[in-house]
């Protein structure tokens, strides 16, 4: 075969082997693309939490914990405890996430409530319920705190015990055991000598206008772990019947967070009866703020909220909502759709973020690395964030581009390869097929 030939026979077979390697490759990702989406997943833990098991009563020695997140599980009716190790300086928030299988049902009073106790024995913050108010299953949150304070309880140092409690009916389809994310944060104290901030200098009742631009798609996650930045803008998603999204929003010192959540469009014709709605804001320390609550009868249904701006003052206040504004850095949003739909609601998302920064308090340590605050780099990704929306054209895009991407390169080394080999093999032949040249003798 001439060295025409063996060309022409090594694209042939670099054709048949790059057909081989799309069927092989590109194939089972197209199916995987356009598949409608397992939405009811189940609550996404932080990838560095730790396994626990708390004790099942106050005078057993539970786990101790230091600032970091934990893995538990808790039964209907149970009571957990564990130990938290707490300087004399630092204000301390232990938070605990009840996250409920999805698919099933729980009870409208079925929930969770956390309590943090001194050494000896004074409770440190007010006790709140926290409850799914429905029958579909959704991540509950709430946390205890101890602040650092003149004439308050809980300032000495030592092991304080934290509880975790299952309330309620118990009326749930899958209560066998549940998984309850715990973390611990730290909040450094003042320095010593340095006033505390005043109250932000201006807020607001309302945005002056409605916030608008161009629509950004934005996929939810799936709680606080993977919760999905956004920034000041128009966000799409779409929700599905009993499930919970969560978006993260960052806000600085003296800036309010006001949010309009609009569900449903001309896609969706009807609903057989009122689902339920709910949007929901949580602090960076993850204690709950407020909610917005609303029904679904089949028409464009509107969700509002705003938060009193945040300022290291708020602490003080005797309102819940103003005292759970007290940071600087990520809050989170979850909205929630009850299982009583059949089909997926659009949802637009006009987040509204108010007031200029402000400075912030003297912190004896570093804030930031102890969760509180947020960075430059992280504003401007949350502001500039561009996700896939759940339609998945782009992700089907993405998919087929990058698998052609790795096909083709591995065409081309496979192909390289073989050539390479061939024309060898052609030399060989040829040379060895020739006559040796000698010289004429006469």
């Amino acid at each position: 075969m001439g060295r025409g030939g063996t060309t022409a026979g090594v694209r042939a077979l670099g054709a048949r082997i790059a057909c081989g390697l799309v069927l092989a490759f590109v194939q089972p990702a197209l199916p995987a693309a356009a598949m409608t989406p397992d939405w009811l997943n189940s609550y996404e833990t932080a990838a560095d939490a730790q396994q626990v098991k708390g004790a099942t009563s106050a005078g057993a020695e539970g786990p101790r914990l230091t600032p970091g997140t934990y893995i538990d599980t808790i039964s209907a009716g149970e009571r957990k405890f564990y130990r938290v190790g707490l300087d004399d300086k630092s204000n301390a928030y232990v938070s605990a996430v009840l996250a409920p299988p999805p698919g099933g049902r729980v009870g409208a009073t079925d929930g969770i409530r956390v309590s943090l106790r001194s050494p000896q024995g004074a409770q440190c913050s007010v006790t709140n319920d926290i409850t799914f108010g429905g029958a579909t299953p959704l991540p509950v949150a709430d946390y205890s705190t101890r602040r650092i304070g003149k004439g308050r309880e809980c300032q000495s140092a030592g092991d304080y015990v934290y509880s975790v409690e299952w309330i309620g009916s118990s009326g749930s389809s899958n209560a066998n055991r549940w998984p309850v994310e715990l973390k611990f944060m730290t909040e450094p104290g003042l320095k010593a000598g340095a006033v505390m901030p005043s109250e932000p200098t201006t807020e607001r009742s309302r945005l002056p206008e409605q916030v608008k631009g161009p629509t950004q798609g934005a996929s939810g996650g799936s709680g606080f772990n993977d919760a999905t930045p956004v920034g000041h803008g128009v966000w799409h998603d779409r929700l599905n019947p009993g499930e919970s999204r969560f978006y993260r929003v960052p806000l600085d010192w003296g800036q309010q967070l006001f949010l309009d959540g609009e569900f449903g469009d001309s896609a969706v014709t009807g609903a057989s009866a009122a689902a339920g709605l709910r949007m929901t804001v949580f602090n960076t320390a993850r204690g709950f703020v407020e909610d917005a609550e609303g029904d679904y009868r089949g028409n464009p249904t509107t969700l509002s909220l705003s938060t009193a701006p945040t300022a290291f003052a708020n602490r003080v206040s005797d309102l819940d909502d103003r005292s759970a504004m007290r940071f600087s850095g990520w809050y989170y949003i979850r909205i929630s759709l009850d299982q009583r739909l059949t089909e997926p609601l659009p949802v637009t998302l006009r987040v509204g973020i108010a007031g200029e920064p402000q400075d912030g308090p003297e912190y004896d340590g570093d804030a930031m690395a102890a969760g509180f605050g947020i960075s430059k780099v992280e504003r401007a990704a949350a502001q500039q964030n561009a996700l896939l929306d759940d339609d998945d054209d782009r992700a089907e895009m993405l998919t087929i581009v990058g698998v052609v991407g790795l096909v083709l390169g591995t065409m081309l080394v496979l192909w390289l390869v073989i050539w390479g080999v061939l024309s060898r093999r052609s030399r060989r032949r040829r040379t060895a097929s020739r006559t040796p040249w000698k010289p004429r003798t006469h």
